[in-house]
Formats: structure tokens, C-alpha cells, sequence
């Protein structure tokens, strides 16, 4: 199998001349990672005449080997991109998938340029324009709306990969014993999270929350909508890394963007632009919606998928207190 390296330039040469990547003559320049990515190894290629993104998927998560991962997660992605590459609106803010190789789970992907992501607003110190906020409520409406199914089936279902999120949206972080000390993160916080995790009652509605998470349904999601997945380039906002992706419930996109509003300090008429201007709004299950917020919020704080989230242990304190109430409301 070939394994995606930024220090083998020649191998790595090879390798795209094999698939007809690079065209005759045409060199690397350079090899880079073009940002801070959780799950797959992704590298930047750059000729003399143009740039490209590569990524490939392993047997576990990148950033967290530890963690086991379903190695042939990106070729979802690749079929997710192939599903939205004919509605002008969802493709227009994402990248076009320029190749796939299913033998080694490595796709090709069009380069969006220098950029930046908004994983910034973690430093809670700036707020998120409305305009820019639209044009991510415009593209979750666009996937949602576009690709509703009336008939649940079988596509994109994204088993595994739902299996992964589950685990650590629902269990890990509330397991007593779960080896992650989260001391480690901010003196106090263990102790903070240990009531959370002995919590029957919240226990029982989360069962309830991750069941329907799990359950098919008519929408296509993104799947992990939150500022990681949101740049800011030259040509406007773009989504990346659909590799969550599934057919499910919209109030789980919709909640897990709520949730980083909220974590990020957003002002409550932020949160209420994003309620009028997602035109299927009234058509949501609040009981629902509440919900995923409410464990989006949990699991970031005392789960695994930590954040770089410049906040205070008091702070954090009243967010958990306010992601229980929504989950058991």
C-alpha cells in the first residue's frame, strides 16, 4: 500500500505520475500540510503551474493514533463530493474532487488556496460577521433541502464512521474510567465532569439522543458542521472534510453549529439569525435539536475531541450546567 509522506518527495513523484496527476515534465515544487486536520494525513502539492490537496485515510485518527478509525473513511468523502458536485449552490463552497484512488484511500482534491479556519473564534474573542454566518446557514439549507430523500435507503450511510462519532459523542466522555485525564487539559475539570459522567437521568435521555443519531434518515448531512470545517479564503467561506457524513436527522447539523456558537460566545442574536435565516426551521424538532446541542457542548468539554478553547473552569462550569438543561428539556 502506498502510505502518503511529505518527507519522500521522490516516492511521492512517482506515485502521481503512476495515477497521471502530474502530467509529463511537471515537478513538485513543494510538499506542505495545509492546516491543523484531526482525522486524515493531508498534504499540499505544489508545481511550478498549480496546487492540489491530497488526503488519505488510515486505520485510525491521525491526530490521535490511538484512536481506531475505519481506514476506508475518505472514499465516503470522495462519494459525498461526487453527490453534491451537480447542485451549483453546496459544490460552489466546497472543493471539487479532482481523483480518487480506492486502492490506497487517497483522493485528490481541489486547492482552495491559502487560508484559515475558524477555529480562531475558540479564542472567544471575536465574533463571527452575519454575512459570513449566512453564507454557512445558506449551505447547510442548500444540503439539506437539495439532496432530501423520500424514501430511506442505504447511500451514504457512513456506518462505521457514525459508529466512531457515536462513541465518542454518547460514551466516552461520560465513562467513569475512560483514561483521559482531564486534569490534564485545565486543573479541576476532572472533578468538574465527574457528576456528569454518575448522572443517571442524563444517561437516560442521552440513550434516547444517540439512537436517533444513529437512525437513518431523509437528509444529507455534513456531519461534523463546526468551525474546523469552515475556511475563510480569498473567495469567500468554503466547507471541507465531509467525512462524518450521512443521511440522517437535520436537527443534528443544525445543532452541532448551534453548539459552537454557543462555545464560542456568540451573541444570543446570533443565535436567533441562525434560526431565521435556516428556512426549514419550524419544521425541526426542538425536543431534538435542544438535545444535540446540548451534548455537542458536553463532549467538547469533557470528551475526547478537545478544542483550543480559551475559556475559564467557571465558564466551562455554566456550559455543561446549560448543555444539561437542553438535553433534559
Amino acid at each position: 500500500m502506498f502510505i502518503l509522506k511529505a518527507n519522500e518527495p521522490k516516492e511521492l513523484a512517482a506515485y502521481l505520475y503512476q495515477h497521471k496527476w502530474l502530467t509529463d515534465g511537471e515537478t513538485i515544487v513543494s510538499v506542505s500540510k495545509p492546516g491543523e486536520g484531526n482525522m486524515n494525513c493531508v498534504l499540499r502539492i505544489e508545481t511550478a503551474t498549480r496546487s492540489f490537496i491530497l488526503k488519505q485515510s488510515r486505520g485510525y485518527v491521525e491526530k490521535y493514533p490511538q484512536v481506531l478509525a475505519p481506514e476506508n473513511r475518505v472514499l465516503t468523502e470522495a462519494a459525498f463530493y461526487q453527490k453534491i458536485a451537480s447542485t451549483k449552490e453546496v459544490q460552489d463552497i466546497m472543493p471539487t474532487l479532482l481523483g480518487i484512488d480506492a486502492v490506497n484511500n487517497l483522493i485528490v482534491l481541489e486547492d482552495l488556496g491559502k487560508s484559515n479556519d475558524y477555529t480562531v473564534l475558540y479564542d472567544l474573542k471575536e465574533k463571527i460577521p452575519e454575512e459570513e454566518l449566512l453564507q454557512l446557514v445558506h449551505y447547510i439549507n442548500s444540503l439539506h433541502q437539495s439532496f432530501e430523500k423520500k424514501v430511506v435507503d442505504e447511500e451514504l450511510a457512513n456506518a462505521a464512521m457514525k459508529a466512531l462519532n457515536y462513541e465518542h459523542l454518547f460514551e466516552y466522555p461520560f465513562k467513569e474510567d475512560n483514561g483521559f485525564d482531564l486534569d490534564l487539559v485545565q486543573v479541576g475539570l476532572q472533578m468538574v465532569a465527574m457528576p456528569y459522567k454518575k448522572d443517571a437521568e442524563l444517561k437516560e435521555k442521552m440513550e434516547r439522543l444517540g439512537s436517533l443519531y444513529l437512525s437513518k434518515g431523509n437528509y444529507l448531512l455534513h456531519g461534523d458542521f463546526y468551525p474546523g470545517s469552515w475556511l475563510k479564503t480569498s473567495d469567500g467561506i468554503k466547507v471541507i472534510d465531509p467525512e462524518f457524513c450521512f443521511y440522517g436527522l437535520r436537527e443534528f447539523d443544525l445543532g452541532v453549529l448551534l453548539a459552537h456558537l454557543y462555545m464560542t460566545q456568540q451573541q444570543e442574536s446570533t443565535i436567533v439569525f441562525v434560526k431565521e435565516n435556516y428556512s426549514s426551521f419550524d419544521e425541526l424538532n426542538t425536543t431534538i435539536l435542544n438535545g444535540f446541542i446540548g451534548i455537542e457542548i458536553m463532549r467538547r468539554i469533557i470528551g475526547l475531541a478537545q478544542l483550543p478553547l480559551k475559556m475559564d473552569l467557571k465558564t466551562k462550569v455554566d456550559l455543561l450546567a446549560f448543555a444539561r438543561e437542553l438535553i433534559l428539556k
